[in-house]
């Protein structure tokens, strides 16, 4: 396995991805997306119409198979041979991610996927998600938990999603966000909290070159890159 990763960690709509990504291409490091690998599988169980077991969902995506190619400097999600980077983000996917990322089976998986693809890169990963500075990678030098206030991630969500920035729109993407954080934080297995000795970085007011900025210069002094 690669001994250079970044793990950045943090709540729904604080930026992990467009962050992890961003600072994947400067460094010209692979940005692992752990979130795409549970949509995928997600994305596989509903199509294939099985119960939420934890034993059937890994067979499942076995035998699909689901995975992440490497392609350049990410890892695309796929379903049988096909690209989803675009239907993991469907509506009917983001209602069920959350209840089939808590079943144990299913995050035993998926753990053990990233570890494997991750030491595919020559130079490293940045990866993001919800426990990857405490379970996944908790080796990594550099560990990173992204947030911000929750109005602030709302916006962000909406605004990716090409909502309008309205008072209602926004409500309603806070409380799908609060339903989020609470699922993520109060689940039995691999709890959202961050690690004991990662940087918090909450990017309620930091402009987006700012944040990057500061996670490269981690990784300058971690790893001697960028």
């Amino acid at each position: 396995m690669t001994d250079r990763v970044i793990a950045i960690d943090g709540p729904a709509g604080s930026g992990k991805s467009t962050t992890a990504a961003t600072v994947a291409e400067r460094l010209r490091f692979a940005h692992l997306d752990s979130g795409a690998l549970y949509r995928s599988v997600t994305l596989g169980a509903l199509d294939a119409q099985i119960p939420d077991s934890g034993d059937a969902i890994v067979g499942l995506v076995r035998s699909l198979p689901v995975r992440l190619s490497l392609v350049g400097e990410a890892f695309r999600p796929e379903v049988a041979g096909v690209d989803v980077s675009e239907a993991i983000r469907s509506p009917r996917v983001n209602a069920r991610v959350s209840a089939i990322a808590s079943i144990p089976a299913v995050r035993k998986w998926v753990n053990h996927e990233l570890r494997i693809v991750a030491a595919q890169h020559p130079h490293g990963v940045v990866a993001d998600g919800r426990d990857i500075g405490t379970v996944v990678f908790p080796e990594a030098r550099v560990k990173v938990f992204l947030t911000a206030s929750p109005e602030e991630r709302a916006k962000r969500r909406a605004r990716q999603s090409g909502s309008d920035l309205d008072a209602r729109t926004i409500e309603q993407v806070q409380t799908e966000l609060h339903r989020r954080d609470t699922a993520d934080s109060t689940r039995l297995v691999a709890p959202l909290v961050p690690a004991q000795d990662a940087t918090l970085l909450d990017t309620t007011t930091m402009g987006f070159e700012e944040q990057v900025q500061a996670i490269i210069a981690l990784a300058r002094k971690a790893f001697g890159v960028g």
